[in-house]
């Protein structure tokens, strides 16, 4: 059985759009769009057909389905709704309101044992 890597996508580029057309439904969400798909591009990132952006692990997103996921999710939110990332991965789209942030990002909420108050 050959088990292949989801992070993983050797050929794949990725290159943000340009220019003043809109591929999602709102500049609110486009910005994050092509912020992500920029940190892809073959002249920027590390090893982008693995996702890798800088430091030898650190990653777009956890894995290219979880990428085509948010990427997707992105071209279509609404004014008032906003994505939820956690750890790479899309998780929810929540109804909030037009002033609410369009994307919520969370990362590393891990806390060691030995992180405590006394």
């Amino acid at each position: 059985m050959t088990r292949t890597d989801p992070r993983s996508s050797p050929g794949r580029v990725v290159r943000a759009p340009t220019g003043t057309t809109l591929s999602a439904k709102s500049w609110l969400t486009e910005a994050p769009l092509r912020m992500l798909m920029n940190n892809l591009d073959p002249e920027v990132a590390e090893r982008p057909e693995e996702l890798v952006v800088y430091g030898g692990i650190g990653r777009a997103a956890r894995d290219w389905d979880s990428y085509d996921r948010i990427v997707s999710t992105l071209r279509r939110l609404d004014a008032d709704q906003n994505l939820l990332v956690k750890s790479g991965k899309p998780v929810g789209v929540f109804e909030t309101h037009a002033d609410a942030p369009r994307v919520l990002i969370a990362n590393s909420n891990l806390v060691p044992r030995w992180s405590t108050w006394e």
